[in-house]
């Protein structure tokens, strides 16, 4: 079985994310921000050194990849009024308004993906399983780890596996909550948030069992993905306030079984900022704009293909999950 590559370099995934701003003057200064090989995170660092302003008065609506060329909206709090160019980045100087770009407020994104090392053209989709992909699980798969500990309340076992914080536990081993709390939060709050995406994607892939499936392959393990046109439903993100739909409530109740929770759990007295009430999550998601370009030859693998995408999805969906659903009953894996 032969693997499908996918950011192989940098200019193969290319992603731009799709906002409206309203540029009618205001204490805010709004930049397009493009960066190639480095994370949000990392530019947002380089934006505030050579600003000389705060971290936290730079904000933007979501993490975009690392092994991509990104583009996003930053807007940073009494910013300079001028572009800034660095060896990864460029930051464009769009004007003022009077709100902050707060996480999720992005429309979506616009993707440009090169797939690599295949044999046969991608199926067209028009929809794929909303699934949450490994992005979501970190470097190395274990957000969901350390969220679980944490819903346990076990905040002890959650800071050991995060290594930015050792040396606090080092110097005070018995204050975790202590060393939890000097991560930023918004950095923080992604490893209970990326439990409940856990619990989401297996949920979601038990009930599609009861259809006719295949599945992809995700650094957890398998995620079933219908072969036949399924109804989208509404599916929750597990809290201590939403309700189990009726036709998925067996599937949700067992699997809370296993993991020995409950959705008190999810209300976090003692780090309430991690308060989590849970939603609803539309289990399919409209692929809109695809284009699917013509079959080449792959100069980066010999004697093999490549094929040029192109399509849109709403903001907290997942480009890879599309391309390999398109690849899914090619009998092709996925190497990111």
């Amino acid at each position: 079985m032969s693997e499908f590559r996918i950011k192989q370099k940098p200019e193969d995934f290319v992603v731009r994310e799709v906002m409206n701003l309203d540029l009618g003057g205001g204490r805010f200064a709004y930049y397009r921000l493009k960066k190639i090989g480095i994370t949000t995170q990392e530019a947002v660092k380089i934006i505030s050194k050579s600003f000389k302003r705060k971290m936290k008065y730079i904000n933007y609506a979501g993490n975009k990849d690392k092994n991509a060329v990104a583009e996003q909206y930053i807007s940073i709090l009494h910013g300079p009024k001028k572009d800034l160019e660095r060896e990864n980045l460029f930051l464009e100087y769009l004007g003022q308004g009077r709100k902050r770009i707060n996480l999720g407020d992005s429309e979506g994104n616009d993707f440009s993906i090169v797939i690599r090392n295949i044999d046969k053209k991608p199926n067209r989709v028009s929809h794929v399983v909303n699934y949450f992909d490994d992005q979501r699980f970190g470097a190395r798969c274990n957000n969901h780890v350390i969220g679980r500990f944490i819903i346990k309340r076990d905040f002890c076992k959650a800071a050991r596996l995060i290594p930015e914080i050792k040396d606090h536990l080092k110097d005070k081993p018995k204050d975790c909550i202590g060393a939890l709390r000097r991560i930023p939060k918004r950095i923080l709050r992604m490893f209970p948030n990326s439990y409940q995406s856990y619990l989401w994607n297996r949920t979601v892939s038990k009930y599609i069992e009861r259809f006719k499936h295949t599945h992809i392959t995700c650094c957890l393990g398998k995620l079933n993905v219908p072969l036949e046109g399924i109804e989208n439903v509404k599916v929750p993100l597990i809290g201590y306030d939403v309700e189990f739909p009726e036709f998925m409530k067996d599937i949700i109740e067992t699997l809370m079984k296993e993991e020995v929770i409950t959705k008190e759990d999810f209300r976090i007295r003692e780090m309430p900022e991690f308060d989590l009430p849970g939603n609803m999550r539309d289990m399919l998601v409209e692929v809109k704009n695809l284009k699917i370009g013509s079959l080449e030859d792959d100069e980066l693998n010999p004697e093999k293909r490549k094929c040029k995408v192109e399509f849109f999805l709403p903001k907290g969906s997942y480009a890879t999950i599309v391309i390999k659903t398109m690849l899914a009953d090619l009998n092709q894996k996925a190497k990111c």
